[in-house]
């Protein structure tokens, strides 16, 4: 019986945990930073998520990363242009369940580096990068028509997009390789050298 009560107190504890990275995650998306007139901003906000993802793995990362998608989807809603319900449920794919979600994924793209750090650093960057894909699509596909005229729209999307996603992807890399540099997610322990 110990046994099942030492595996239910963990879980009872990484639950909390990816409920607080949550939580943690959405008062730093709060914090003011300079906001792009469609939606999206340079923000670290993904960070906690990453955490998370290198701390309980797999399930622990996408289970935030979800649940955090979903506040986003609740907190920041913007309506495709198409007001269509294909054109609505792609947007809530594209810029919201799969794009945030995704930053559970980290811990897979950490693992194949012998450095840690390393890993931890492309990771962070690798979900920002899945992120970006997503918003690409949705850009190129949902939101064409804030394009300025004669502008291609997977352009338009990659240069709004880009925009701003490329200093989260190097902020959120930086910022988790100090982060983890200092304490080592798997233990909380300080990383030993």
């Amino acid at each position: 019986m110990a046994s099942t009560k030492t595996s239910s107190g963990s879980r009872i504890r990484a639950l909390v945990e990816c409920a607080l990275m949550v939580a943690l995650a959405v008062v730093v998306g709060l914090i003011p930073m300079p906001k792009w007139p469609n939606g999206g901003s340079v923000s670290i906000a993904a960070v906690p998520i990453i955490f998370i993802s290198y701390r309980h793995g797999l399930l622990g990362g996408l289970s935030a990363g979800f649940v955090y998608a979903v506040i986003q989807l609740l907190t920041g809603w913007y309506a495709p242009p198409a007001g269509t319900l294909l054109a609505t449920g792609l947007c809530v794919l594209l810029d919201y369940l799969l794009a945030f979600t995704a930053f559970g994924l980290a811990d897979i793209f950490a693992k194949p580096f012998k450095n840690k750090l390393v890993g931890y650093g492309v990771g962070a960057a690798l979900v920002n990068l899945v992120r970006f894909i997503c918003s690409f699509l949705s850009g190129w596909i949902l939101w064409s028509a804030y394009a300025p005229e004669g502008q291609p729209a997977w352009l338009y999307s990659l240069t709004y997009n880009g925009g701003y996603m490329l200093p989260n992807a190097i902020l959120c890399a930086v910022v988790i390789v100090l982060l983890c540099a200092l304490v080592n997610p798997k233990t909380l322990k300080p990383m030993k050298k």
